[in-house]
Protein backbone atom coordinates (compact mmCIF):
# COMPACT_ATOMS: atom_id res chain seq x y z
CA UNK A 1 0.00 0.00 0.00
CA UNK A 2 1.85 3.19 -1.14
CA UNK A 3 -0.20 5.56 1.05
CA UNK A 4 -1.59 4.61 4.44
CA UNK A 5 -5.22 5.49 5.36
CA UNK A 6 -3.92 8.10 7.83
CA UNK A 7 -1.72 9.70 5.16
CA UNK A 8 -4.58 9.73 2.67
CA UNK A 9 -6.85 11.36 5.24
CA UNK A 10 -4.21 14.05 5.81
CA UNK A 11 -3.83 14.59 2.07
CA UNK A 12 -7.60 14.87 1.57
CA UNK A 13 -7.89 17.34 4.45
CA UNK A 14 -5.09 19.55 3.10
CA UNK A 15 -6.44 19.52 -0.46
CA UNK A 16 -9.91 20.47 0.78
CA UNK A 17 -8.68 23.69 2.42
CA UNK A 18 -7.27 26.02 -0.27
CA UNK A 19 -6.03 29.38 1.01
CA UNK A 20 -5.51 32.74 -0.72
CA UNK A 21 -1.89 33.88 -0.90
CA UNK A 22 0.26 36.78 -2.10
CA UNK A 23 3.25 34.54 -2.82
CA UNK A 24 4.27 33.50 -6.31
CA UNK A 25 2.09 30.60 -7.45
CA UNK A 26 2.83 27.98 -10.08
CA UNK A 27 -0.43 26.57 -11.41
CA UNK A 28 1.41 23.46 -12.56
CA UNK A 29 2.85 22.82 -9.09
CA UNK A 30 -0.53 23.46 -7.46
CA UNK A 31 -2.00 20.54 -9.40
CA UNK A 32 0.60 18.23 -7.83
CA UNK A 33 0.36 19.45 -4.24
CA UNK A 34 -0.38 16.62 -1.79
CA UNK A 35 -0.89 14.11 -4.60
CA UNK A 36 1.02 10.84 -4.10
CA UNK A 37 2.48 9.56 -7.38
CA UNK A 38 3.08 5.77 -7.09
CA UNK A 39 6.62 4.50 -7.72
CA UNK A 40 7.76 0.85 -7.65
CA UNK A 41 5.52 -1.57 -5.77
CA UNK A 42 4.94 0.32 -2.49
CA UNK A 43 6.67 3.68 -2.97
CA UNK A 44 5.53 7.17 -3.91
CA UNK A 45 6.63 10.76 -4.45
CA UNK A 46 4.40 13.65 -3.44
CA UNK A 47 4.89 17.39 -3.56
CA UNK A 48 4.46 18.91 -0.10
CA UNK A 49 5.53 22.51 -0.75
CA UNK A 50 7.42 24.71 -3.20
CA UNK A 51 8.83 28.22 -3.41
CA UNK A 52 9.24 30.27 -6.57
CA UNK A 53 8.58 29.71 -10.25
CA UNK A 54 10.17 30.53 -13.61
CA UNK A 55 9.69 34.25 -12.93
CA UNK A 56 11.64 33.98 -9.67
CA UNK A 57 14.66 32.69 -11.60
CA UNK A 58 14.56 35.65 -13.96
CA UNK A 59 13.96 38.11 -11.13
CA UNK A 60 17.07 36.89 -9.32
CA UNK A 61 19.16 36.92 -12.50
CA UNK A 62 18.23 40.49 -13.38
CA UNK A 63 19.04 41.70 -9.88
CA UNK A 64 22.40 39.91 -9.98
CA UNK A 65 23.50 40.72 -13.52
CA UNK A 66 21.70 43.99 -14.17
CA UNK A 67 22.65 45.43 -17.60
CA UNK A 68 24.28 42.12 -18.55
CA UNK A 69 20.90 40.57 -19.34
CA UNK A 70 19.41 43.41 -21.39
CA UNK A 71 20.15 41.61 -24.64
CA UNK A 72 17.92 38.70 -23.63
CA UNK A 73 14.46 39.46 -24.96
CA UNK A 74 12.20 37.29 -22.80
CA UNK A 75 12.11 35.17 -19.67
CA UNK A 76 12.41 31.85 -21.46
CA UNK A 77 15.37 33.13 -23.45
CA UNK A 78 17.02 34.37 -20.26
CA UNK A 79 16.51 31.01 -18.54
CA UNK A 80 18.00 29.17 -21.50
CA UNK A 81 20.96 31.58 -21.45
CA UNK A 82 21.51 30.89 -17.74
CA UNK A 83 21.32 27.13 -18.28
CA UNK A 84 23.55 27.24 -21.35
CA UNK A 85 26.27 29.16 -19.51
CA UNK A 86 26.06 27.12 -16.30
CA UNK A 87 24.83 29.96 -14.07
CA UNK A 88 23.56 28.40 -10.86
CA UNK A 89 22.48 30.95 -8.26
CA UNK A 90 19.27 32.13 -10.04
CA UNK A 91 18.02 28.54 -10.01
CA UNK A 92 18.75 28.33 -6.28
CA UNK A 93 15.97 30.86 -5.69
CA UNK A 94 13.41 28.08 -6.23
CA UNK A 95 12.92 25.27 -3.74
CA UNK A 96 10.79 22.15 -3.52
CA UNK A 97 9.86 19.84 -0.63
CA UNK A 98 8.94 16.25 -1.39
CA UNK A 99 7.63 13.39 0.71
CA UNK A 100 9.18 10.18 -0.62
CA UNK A 101 8.60 6.54 0.29
CA UNK A 102 11.44 4.37 -1.01
CA UNK A 103 13.46 1.20 -0.31
CA UNK A 104 16.36 1.67 2.09
CA UNK A 105 18.99 0.69 -0.52
CA UNK A 106 17.64 3.39 -2.86
CA UNK A 107 17.68 5.90 0.00
CA UNK A 108 21.34 5.14 0.70
CA UNK A 109 22.17 5.84 -2.94
CA UNK A 110 19.98 8.97 -2.96
CA UNK A 111 21.54 10.43 0.20
CA UNK A 112 24.86 10.73 -1.62
CA UNK A 113 23.40 14.00 -2.94
CA UNK A 114 24.33 16.01 0.15
CA UNK A 115 22.91 19.36 -0.97
CA UNK A 116 19.38 18.83 0.38
CA UNK A 117 17.64 18.94 3.76
CA UNK A 118 16.43 15.50 4.83
CA UNK A 119 14.34 14.19 7.69
CA UNK A 120 13.83 10.41 7.63
CA UNK A 121 11.36 8.11 9.35
CA UNK A 122 12.95 7.02 12.63
CA UNK A 123 13.16 3.28 13.23
CA UNK A 124 14.55 4.07 16.70
CA UNK A 125 11.24 5.65 17.64
CA UNK A 126 8.69 3.92 15.38
CA UNK A 127 8.07 0.41 14.08
CA UNK A 128 8.76 -0.10 10.37
CA UNK A 129 5.92 -1.39 8.22
CA UNK A 130 6.05 -4.87 6.72
CA UNK A 131 6.66 -3.61 3.18
CA UNK A 132 9.53 -4.68 0.95
CA UNK A 133 10.55 -3.90 -2.61
CA UNK A 134 10.26 -7.05 -4.69
CA UNK A 135 11.44 -6.41 -8.27
CA UNK A 136 9.40 -7.23 -11.30
CA UNK A 137 10.95 -10.27 -13.05
CA UNK A 138 11.78 -8.05 -16.03
CA UNK A 139 14.19 -6.08 -13.81
CA UNK A 140 16.23 -9.10 -12.72
CA UNK A 141 19.49 -9.25 -14.63
CA UNK A 142 23.01 -10.63 -14.26
CA UNK A 143 26.04 -8.52 -13.41
CA UNK A 144 27.29 -6.52 -16.39
CA UNK A 145 30.59 -7.75 -17.82
CA UNK A 146 31.68 -4.24 -18.86
CA UNK A 147 30.26 -2.07 -16.05
CA UNK A 148 30.96 -2.98 -12.43
CA UNK A 149 27.97 -0.98 -11.21
CA UNK A 150 25.41 -2.03 -13.80
CA UNK A 151 23.25 -4.87 -15.07
CA UNK A 152 23.80 -7.11 -18.02
CA UNK A 153 21.75 -9.84 -19.63
CA UNK A 154 18.31 -10.65 -18.21
CA UNK A 155 18.03 -13.75 -16.04
CA UNK A 156 16.23 -16.78 -17.38
CA UNK A 157 12.63 -17.30 -16.17
CA UNK A 158 13.73 -20.17 -13.94
CA UNK A 159 16.56 -18.18 -12.39
CA UNK A 160 14.27 -15.15 -11.92
CA UNK A 161 11.73 -17.32 -10.11
CA UNK A 162 14.48 -18.68 -7.82
CA UNK A 163 15.76 -15.18 -7.00
CA UNK A 164 12.26 -13.86 -6.28
CA UNK A 165 11.59 -16.79 -3.96
CA UNK A 166 14.78 -16.00 -2.03
CA UNK A 167 13.96 -12.28 -1.79
CA UNK A 168 10.42 -12.87 -0.57
CA UNK A 169 11.43 -15.61 1.86
CA UNK A 170 14.30 -13.64 3.40
CA UNK A 171 12.19 -10.49 3.74
CA UNK A 172 9.36 -12.37 5.46
CA UNK A 173 11.70 -14.22 7.82
CA UNK A 174 13.72 -11.16 8.86
CA UNK A 175 10.55 -9.15 9.53
CA UNK A 176 9.10 -12.02 11.58
CA UNK A 177 12.29 -12.01 13.67
CA UNK A 178 12.16 -8.20 13.96
CA UNK A 179 8.56 -8.33 15.20
CA UNK A 180 9.44 -11.13 17.61
CA UNK A 181 12.44 -9.25 19.05
CA UNK A 182 10.52 -6.01 19.74
CA UNK A 183 7.40 -7.77 21.02
CA UNK A 184 6.64 -7.35 24.71
CA UNK A 185 4.57 -10.52 24.74
CA UNK A 186 6.05 -14.02 24.77
CA UNK A 187 4.80 -17.09 22.84
CA UNK A 188 2.73 -18.09 25.87
CA UNK A 189 1.15 -14.67 26.17
CA UNK A 190 3.19 -13.70 29.20
CA UNK A 191 4.84 -10.27 29.36
CA UNK A 192 8.52 -10.08 28.40
CA UNK A 193 11.12 -7.44 27.71
CA UNK A 194 11.24 -6.51 24.05
CA UNK A 195 14.53 -5.60 22.41
CA UNK A 196 15.07 -1.88 21.83
CA UNK A 197 13.83 -0.82 18.39
CA UNK A 198 17.15 0.86 17.61
CA UNK A 199 18.82 -2.55 17.92
CA UNK A 200 16.12 -4.76 16.40
CA UNK A 201 16.17 -2.76 13.14
CA UNK A 202 19.72 -3.92 12.35
CA UNK A 203 18.40 -7.29 11.21
CA UNK A 204 16.08 -5.90 8.53
CA UNK A 205 17.04 -6.15 4.83
CA UNK A 206 17.90 -3.18 2.61
CA UNK A 207 14.75 -3.63 0.51
CA UNK A 208 12.41 -2.61 3.35
CA UNK A 209 10.70 0.74 2.75
CA UNK A 210 11.53 3.94 4.59
CA UNK A 211 10.15 7.48 4.16
CA UNK A 212 11.57 10.97 4.30
CA UNK A 213 10.92 14.62 3.62
CA UNK A 214 13.47 15.94 1.13
CA UNK A 215 13.86 19.69 0.47
CA UNK A 216 16.23 20.97 -2.20
CA UNK A 217 16.77 24.04 -4.37
CA UNK A 218 16.23 23.82 -8.12
CA UNK A 219 19.91 24.03 -9.06
CA UNK A 220 20.82 21.03 -6.92
CA UNK A 221 17.64 19.22 -7.92
CA UNK A 222 18.65 19.53 -11.57
CA UNK A 223 22.04 18.05 -10.69
CA UNK A 224 20.28 15.12 -9.01
CA UNK A 225 17.98 14.61 -11.99
CA UNK A 226 20.82 14.87 -14.51
CA UNK A 227 22.45 11.86 -12.88
CA UNK A 228 19.46 9.85 -11.70
CA UNK A 229 17.07 10.38 -14.64
CA UNK A 230 19.84 9.34 -17.03
CA UNK A 231 19.29 6.10 -18.95
CA UNK A 232 22.40 4.63 -17.30
CA UNK A 233 21.17 5.22 -13.74
CA UNK A 234 19.97 2.28 -11.68
CA UNK A 235 16.35 1.52 -12.51
CA UNK A 236 15.10 1.68 -8.92
CA UNK A 237 16.27 5.26 -8.40
CA UNK A 238 15.63 6.32 -12.00
CA UNK A 239 11.88 5.74 -11.69
CA UNK A 240 11.81 8.13 -8.72
CA UNK A 241 13.76 10.70 -10.73
CA UNK A 242 11.33 10.27 -13.63
CA UNK A 243 8.38 10.91 -11.30
CA UNK A 244 10.07 14.05 -9.96
CA UNK A 245 10.76 15.21 -13.53
CA UNK A 246 7.02 15.17 -14.23
CA UNK A 247 6.41 17.42 -11.21
CA UNK A 248 9.25 19.82 -12.06
CA UNK A 249 8.13 20.00 -15.69
CA UNK A 250 4.79 21.44 -14.51
CA UNK A 251 6.26 23.58 -11.72
CA UNK A 252 8.90 25.47 -13.77
CA UNK A 253 8.21 24.61 -17.43
CA UNK A 254 10.72 27.03 -18.95
CA UNK A 255 13.54 26.00 -16.62
CA UNK A 256 12.78 22.31 -17.08
CA UNK A 257 12.68 22.74 -20.86
CA UNK A 258 16.16 24.30 -20.81
CA UNK A 259 17.39 21.58 -18.46
CA UNK A 260 16.00 18.79 -20.67
CA UNK A 261 17.63 20.35 -23.72
CA UNK A 262 21.06 21.25 -22.36
CA UNK A 263 21.54 18.62 -19.63
CA UNK A 264 19.31 15.56 -20.09
CA UNK A 265 19.40 15.66 -23.88
CA UNK A 266 22.76 17.34 -24.29
CA UNK A 267 26.34 16.11 -23.97
CA UNK A 268 29.69 17.45 -22.82
CA UNK A 269 32.80 16.65 -24.85
CA UNK A 270 36.37 16.67 -23.59
CA UNK A 271 39.01 18.65 -25.48
CA UNK A 272 40.14 15.40 -27.11
CA UNK A 273 36.57 14.51 -28.02
CA UNK A 274 35.95 17.91 -29.57
CA UNK A 275 39.17 17.64 -31.58
CA UNK A 276 38.17 14.17 -32.84
CA UNK A 277 34.76 15.47 -33.85
CA UNK A 278 36.37 18.27 -35.84
CA UNK A 279 38.63 15.75 -37.58
CA UNK A 280 35.64 13.56 -38.43
CA UNK A 281 33.72 16.51 -39.85
CA UNK A 282 36.76 17.27 -41.99
CA UNK A 283 36.47 13.78 -43.48
CA UNK A 284 39.19 12.00 -41.51
CA UNK A 285 38.60 8.41 -40.38
CA UNK A 286 39.36 8.56 -36.65
CA UNK A 287 39.77 5.40 -34.58
CA UNK A 288 40.33 4.77 -30.91
CA UNK A 289 44.01 4.17 -31.61
CA UNK A 290 44.42 7.56 -33.35
CA UNK A 291 42.09 9.48 -31.04
CA UNK A 292 44.38 9.80 -28.03
CA UNK A 293 41.58 8.42 -25.85
CA UNK A 294 41.47 5.34 -23.66
CA UNK A 295 39.12 2.50 -24.61
CA UNK A 296 36.61 3.63 -22.01
CA UNK A 297 36.73 7.25 -23.20
CA UNK A 298 36.34 6.16 -26.81
CA UNK A 299 33.36 3.95 -25.98
CA UNK A 300 31.65 6.87 -24.22
CA UNK A 301 32.52 9.20 -27.11
CA UNK A 302 30.93 6.77 -29.58
CA UNK A 303 27.89 6.62 -27.31
CA UNK A 304 27.52 10.41 -27.49
CA UNK A 305 27.72 10.32 -31.29
CA UNK A 306 25.23 7.48 -31.46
Amino acid sequence: MPVTPDQQAEIDALRSQPRPTLRAVSEGAERHLYTAHPVLDHGFVRLVDYMGDDAAICQAARVSYGRGTKSVQNDEGLIRYLMRHWHSTPFEMCEIKLHVKLPVFVARQWIRHRTANVNEYSARYSILDREFYIPDPSQLAAQSTINNQGRGQALTPDESARVLEILKGDAAQTYDHYAEMISEEGPDGAAKQGLARELARMNLPANIYTQWYWKVDLHNLFHFLRLRADAHAQYEIRVYADAICEIVKDWVPAAYGAFADYRLGGAVLSAKGLECLKRMLAGEAVTQETSGMSKGEWREFEGVLG
